[in-house]
């Protein structure tokens, strides 16, 4: 007797901890969820939400969810958040149930976003990503050697000029600073060169033109900061003496201001984005674009670049459906269409050369530029790095502060918080 009472205790153990087990992670889609052909298939009834900024961005958004409705049968809402608010966004909304399904983030949110569980590993077209992108963004969207996004659009920012001014574009900042000393006329507001002095993410390719760096071994290693170096430091030097010729505090150079005074004719050249050609076209700015111009040392400027990327969301319902317009809206097709609303570069090899984008005057210089840009280090401890590195900026722009001194500090600032993060 005891020995069946034993058994049935056995078995009655067995039996509750099968049913404790946690249920598989892994969203690899089932044989009920592909077709004949092993295609993936979206969730019966499935509805999704995109965010994504407005703009053209946007206006690409909505083109591609009409397709996607015409070729899945799954209704795509879209919701303009922008690409920088969503990230923040969706750890409120995803938990309420009221988030988006798929959504789009700087690559260098990537790492944050793994580390908050706020997105879905890309483990079903990983491979489509690694083959048929550019090895730099593939590596943006990934971390710690995982695919969790979709590229849409490689970023840097290069030279706006106005053609009324100047005829031909620079070559080098000296050209630039001769140009200013000729053509500034302070009473009228009017200057020969800006840029946001204060934003770390433009004034960086001083620094990284000269050899300084954020993150050491490709960006990835946080216990290596470049940003105090002696290279570093010539970088933000020279950036501090171009203050000759553009005698404004940082809070006058800022964005909005510079943007508004290209466009009044006030400002001959700028440095910008691609997300700015479509605001001076419809400004009437006759302008052009080119590569940022060498530095003192010979060098080319080192922009950041930034990789626009699409990411699921851990919160979905819908996770094959939200796969699914992930990658239909990174396909060659799909994304040669984002390029001609948006003009911003897609990453894909086989569009690197693609003569629509190479014969582009609006797009071809920030092609070249990229050649020389760095990538926006994508681990969570970026996130810690902007706010430190443009005071250093901001301090040794409108105070004077040593740039060595301001560096140290900023880069002490940094230290400090990834200790506690």
């Amino acid at each position: 007797m005891k020995k069946y009472l034993w058994l049935i205790l056995i078995l009655v153990i067995f039996m509750t901890f099968t049913a404790c087990a946690p249920e598989s992670q892994s969203s690899t889609p089932q044989p009920s969820e592909v077709n004949k052909d092993g295609q993936l298939l979206p969730e019966p009834g499935a509805k999704l939400l995109v965010w994504e900024s407005e703009g053209p961005e946007g206006e690409f958004i909505q083109y591609a969810a009409k397709k996607f409705t015409e070729k899945y049968g799954v209704e795509v809402v879209y919701e303009p958040v922008t690409h920088t608010d969503a990230p923040g966004k969706l750890a409120t909304d995803g938990p309420a149930g009221i988030g988006a399904d798929v959504f789009a983030a700087p690559h260098d949110k990537t790492g944050e976003l793994v580390a908050s569980g706020l997105i879905q590993e890309n483990d079903l077209f990983a491979d489509r990503i690694r083959n048929e992108f550019m090895q730099g963004a593939g590596d943006a969207v990934s971390f710690q050697g995982v695919v969790y996004g979709y590229p849409t659009g490689i970023e840097t920012y290069a030279l706006f000029y106005n053609k009324e001014y100047v005829k031909e574009p620079p070559k080098t900042y000296q050209d630039i600073v001769e140009f200013a000393k000729e053509f500034n006329d302070l009473a009228s507001n009017r200057f020969g060169f800006m840029w946001d002095v204060g934003n770390a993410y433009y004034s960086h390719s001083f620094v990284a033109g000269y050899g300084g760096y954020v993150f050491g071994k490709g960006g990835t290693d946080k216990d290596d900061i470049g940003l105090n170096s002696k290279e570093a430091v010539e970088g933000a030097k020279f950036l501090v003496s171009l203050k000759e010729i553009l005698p404004l505090k940082s809070d006058d150079t800022n964005y909005q201001v510079m943007d508004g005074m290209f466009k009044e004719g006030k400002a001959a050249m700028i440095i910008n984005g691609p997300w700015a050609v479509r605001g001076y076209q419809e400004a009437g700015v006759d302008f052009g674009i080119a590569p940022l111009p060498l530095l003192p040392n010979g060098e080319h400027p080192a922009s950041f670049s930034g990789v626009r990327t699409m990411f699921v969301s851990a919160y979905t319902k819908y996770p094959n459906a939200a796969k699914l317009f992930a990658d239909f809206i990174t396909s060659e097709e799909m994304l040669l269409k984002r390029y001609e609303i948006t003009k911003q570069i897609p990453p894909m090899k086989s569009l690197m050369n693609a003569d629509i984008i190479k014969s582009d005057p609006y797009a071809a210089p920030f092609l070249e530029q990229a050649q020389f840009a760095v990538p926006m280090p994508s681990i969570p401890q970026m996130g810690v790095v902007w706010e430190p590195y443009a005071r250093a900026f901001q301090v040794m722009w409108n105070d004077g502060v040593d740039p060595q001194k301001a560096l140290d500090e900023a880069v002490q600032t940094i230290k400090d918080a990834i200790a506690i993060q």
